[in-house]
């Protein structure tokens, strides 16, 4: 790698032009903070087209000035090389000096850089420099660069922040061994050798495409197997088929047909000879139906008769038994007159009369008062079921008002089924505070405000309807909340009035509080006074302790409910009987005058009883021979329709025969017609071969029948019909190219195969060699650091690498060092064990370790500050240290610190700041060491 001669700035910063040398071995930069250290080294950095410290970029430079454009000019030598592909390193330049130039211009609106590398020291000259010289741009430039050894990894160390010497102690063992590749060269055999493996699989992968190809193309030879198979089997079938139609079947159906128009004609016969005598016995049948039938008829209008007979019978019967009894019920009043005229009467009608209407008053009375008392208990019966059942009975206007909510479809709860309390010592006085709102509406959703409060205007419901909740709040200690548990979401209003009345024992206790109190017993106390509003145990309503005392008190009251009703029915029952036996007693004094108004009408009633008792006798006589008569004529038809029943059965039966005697001669006559027809049939198609005797024979052999000859027929064209079957022949070629096609491809994959497997050996036997290569730089490398270490007095180990001959060993593999700082014991490389001085000497040593190169012992390093962290002692150690290795540094450092800092230099660079009130700013000092002449 090449080393910085000398720097000139035109227009750099607050630099009017200024030149400044760098021919030494270690350059110091010194000045305050803010004089342009940084800046120097940036322009550098700007001059080898990296990136500047921080975040600053080239724009931030040249902007300050406010001029067009500026200048970056610098002189770096070109040393021979000892080895390599160049002799130089800005080869074809082989002069001893080179120039590197930058021109920044502003070009639309922003700052634009050029490069261009000239041979020897030229000399700067903006006027003429945009004709004279040959420009670059910037990634050309660059790799021109990395040609001559600035590799994009050095350039990365280079652009290293001020005060950020120790960066490389916190690379990873994998990055820092990526990097010593990256410097040494070996990054690019690596990335070749990737190439060549990537090109590998993707042979690899045309492989593949060329197995998945013959996959899929031996599947198709397959299905075109297949396919052919299918034709051959159509074609053979086909062949069949009209064999058996054309040849086997008339013979066949020849022989068959013979011996079956002989057996038809024999059931033809018999079948005829079955028809005639079933017709003989139908006419028999007939003739026999018809007598029955007469038979039948005369029995029915016998039993016609009879029946009319008994009906005149019993009309008479029921008129003589109704004219007996119109008497018998007259003379029951008679009989009852006079077992009311045989009592003794002696007190006063009238005042009976008067005694007998008090008595139905007041049963009146007790009936109405009994009833409203039964209604009564009837409806605690039904509030008390409800309360059993959990739920308590409701007003009637709360009741109509949810139901119109129901069938409004708007969700609801009530206050009360919410309400539970946890003490009961404090029950009375939960009942007293929220008794006015037991009826209160919760809705479950909030929307549904309007239209409940449209209902309860409609129902003039008189309780709120509330459809805003919250849950409880936090209760106050000693409040009444305290002692109440919601189930649901409540108003919050209630919670507020419950978590602002305080609990107390008595007045006495209330009267030493401020603010709402409530005693046990519902004595309450307000902002308007205090007052009663207990509710009694009966009365109560919210929780599980409201429902046992109303269903206690309902118990009690049903229980004094039906003492009433029982002593009500008693005396109605008691007076009842009394108002019976008075009125009795007052029918019997108006018998006597009764039966002698009578007595004239009571005779005859009695004498015509005795005459009409006998006509009922006698009518119920004739009554009941009449019935026997008729049930002698029922029995007599039903025997004769039975009869003529049975005959029409047994003449059905012979019809039925008669038809299936006449359908199996009809059957047995097509049957025989079919049968010759098919043996005219099979004669006109026999073959010229049926004339030989054997070739008949051999048939009947092959087949049983002509039967089974037409069910195979139909087997196979109905398998012909149903198939998937190919009927082109032209798959048998398709087939045979196709199968060429396979063979072809088979052995493309075989030579293809042949050429991956030896591509994939060669890259194998390549990355074997290459591995050498890279063993050898990491073990130059930990030469290098090992002898950076002992020029620091400092003991160093690297731990070398795995580089086996495997991808994923290599993409694992890391370099790991380990330091040793006055025999303290070794330490990692960024393990925190280390002081802020020797993370800077292990950063030097992995840095200067980068750029020692025994084929190219050059190179130079921008250090920002490296004392930064190091005392007296430390300083000279890395002075020592630096002077002991054969790189180029340029060292920043301000001028604060201790003198021994310029120990190592042979050329001091000292900065000022532009004074207020100046364009410009002074230029650089220069100092250089004095180097006495050897004696």
């Amino acid at each position: 790698m090449f080393q910085m001669q000398s720097i000139e700035m035109v227009h750099w910063d607050f630099w009017q032009r200024l030149s400044v040398p760098l021919d030494a071995q270690i350059v110091t930069i010194i000045g305050p903070n803010g004089s342009g250290k940084t800046t120097l080294l940036d322009a550098l950095r700007t001059l080898l087209a990296i990136k500047c410290s921080g975040k600053r970029d080239y724009k931030r430079y040249v902007r300050n000035n406010r001029e067009p454009f500026a200048y970056l000019r610098g002189v770096v030598d070109n040393p021979r090389r000892l080895s390599g592909l160049y002799p130089t390193p800005f080869f074809p330049l082989t002069s001893e000096q080179v120039t590197l130039l930058c021109r920044i211009k502003k070009q639309g609106g922003d700052w634009v850089r050029h490069y261009a590398i000239a041979e020897g020291d030229v000399a700067l000259d903006v006027a003429l420099a945009d004709e004279a010289l040959q420009w670059l741009g910037v990634n050309e430039y660059k790799r021109r660069l990395e040609a001559a050894g600035l590799t994009a990894a050095v350039g990365e160390v280079l652009a290293l922040e001020q005060g950020d010497t120790d960066k490389l102690t916190e690379y990873s063992p994998r990055q820092l061994l990526d990097l010593v590749f990256q410097v040494f060269g070996d990054k690019d055999v690596l990335a070749n050798y990737q190439r060549a493996r990537d090109e590998q699989k993707a042979a690899e992968a045309e492989l593949s495409a060329l197995v998945r190809q013959q996959e899929a193309l031996d599947t198709r030879v397959e299905a075109m197997r297949t396919r052919a198979g299918r034709y051959l089997e159509w074609q053979g079938i086909q062949k069949r088929a009209a064999r058996l139609r054309d040849e086997v079947l008339p013979v066949l159906g020849l022989l068959d047909g013979r011996v079956s128009v002989g057996k038809g004609w024999q059931d033809y016969r018999r079948a005829q000879h079955g028809f005639h005598d079933m017709l003989r016995q139908r006419r028999d049948t007939l003739a026999l139906v018809s007598t029955l039938r007469d038979a039948e008829s005369a029995a029915q209008a016998a039993r016609d008769a009879a029946e009319t007979v008994r009906v005149e019978a019993q009309t008479a019967f029921m008129q003589a038994r109704d004219a007996e009894r119109d008497v018998a019920s007259q003379l029951k009043e008679r009989d009852r007159l006079q077992a009311l005229s045989s009592r003794e009467y002696g007190e006063d009608a009238m005042a009976l009369s008067h005694k007998l209407a008090g008595l139905r008053d007041n049963i009146d009375k007790l009936k109405d008062e009994l009833k409203a008392h039964k209604l009564q208990r009837d409806g605690l019966m039904g509030e008390l079921a409800a309360l059993e059942g959990g739920k308590q009975r409701a007003p009637e206007d709360v009741r109509a008002f949810r139901a119109e909510l129901d069938d409004a479809g708007i969700g609801h709860t009530m206050l009360a089924d919410i309400v539970e309390v946890t003490d009961s010592r404090w029950q009375g006085a939960v009942e007293a505070l929220l008794k006015p709102y037991r009826q209160v509406v919760l809705l479950s959703d909030p929307s549904d405000r309007r239209a409940a409060w449209q209902l309860g205007e409609k129902m003039r419901y008189r309780h709120f309807v509330v459809p805003d909740t919250a849950a409880a709040p936090r209760a106050r200690s000693g409040s009444l909340l305290e002692v109440v548990r919601f189930a649901a979401n409540a108003p919050e209003w209630l919670h507020s009035q419950l978590n602002r009345v305080s609990r107390v024992a008595d007045v006495k206790e209330g009267a030493q509080q401020d603010g709402d109190w409530i005693t046990p017993e519902g004595y309450f106390r307000e902002r308007r006074g205090a007052r009663h509003i207990g509710v009694p145990a009966y009365d109560y309503a919210f929780g599980e302790a409201a429902r046992q005392a109303r269903l206690q008190g309902l118990r009690d009251e049903l229980k004094a409910l039906n003492v009433r009703v029982l002593r009500d029915e008693e005396q109605l029952v008691a007076a009842s009987r009394e108002a019976a036996q008075l009125a009795d007693y007052l029918s019997g004094m108006d018998a006597i005058r009764l039966l002698d108004s009578r007595a004239e009408e009571f005779a005859a009633l009695a004498a015509q009883a005795e005459s009409l008792k006998q006509a009922v006798a006698e009518a119920g006589e004739r009554l009941a021979a009449s019935q026997a008569e008729r049930d002698a004529a029922e029995q007599r038809y039903s025997d004769a329709r039975l009869a003529h029943d049975r005959v029409c059965q047994r003449e059905q039966d012979s019809l039925n025969k008669l038809a299936a005697a006449r359908s199996e001669v009809e059957q047995a006559r097509r049957s025989l017609r079919r049968g010759l027809a098919e043996l005219r049939d099979c004669r006109a198609h026999l073959p010229a071969a049926a004339q030989d005797e054997a070739y008949v024979a051999q048939l009947a052999d092959e087949f049983e029948s002509a039967a089974d000859v037409r069910h195979e027929i139909h087997y196979l064209e109905e398998k012909l019909a149903s198939g998937d079957w190919e009927t082109d022949d032209a798959v048998l070629q398709l087939k045979d190219k196709l199968q060429e096609d396979l063979a072809s491809l088979t052995r493309d994959c075989q030579r293809r195969q042949a050429e991956v497997e030896r591509a994939a050996a060669l890259t194998h036997d390549a990355r074997d060699a290459y591995i050498g290569k890279l063993r050898a730089t990491v073990r130059a490398y930990a030469a290098n650091v090992k002898r950076l270490g002992e020029l620091a007095g400092i003991g160093v180990e690297v731990e070398l690498p795995q580089l086996s001959n495997d991808d994923t060993v290599l993409a694992q593999a890391g370099l790991v060092l380990k330091f040793n700082f006055d025999q303290k014991g070794m330490m990692g490389m960024n393990d925190g064990e280390a002081s802020g001085g020797q993370q800077v000497m292990k950063s030097l040593i992995l840095l200067i370790g980068l750029m020692m190169d025994e084929a190219n012992p050059s190179g130079f390093v921008f250090i920002d500050e490296p004392f930064a962290h190091l005392d007296i002692f430390n300083i000279d150690r890395v002075a020592g240290f630096l002077k002991a290795t054969e790189a180029q540094y340029l060292i920043t450092t301000p001028n604060t610190h201790n003198i021994n800092i310029f120990a190592p230099s042979g050329l001091t660079l000292a900065t000022r700041k532009k004074r207020p009130g100046e364009v410009w700013a002074p230029p650089i000092l220069q100092t250089r060491r004095r180097v006495e002449a050897a004696s």
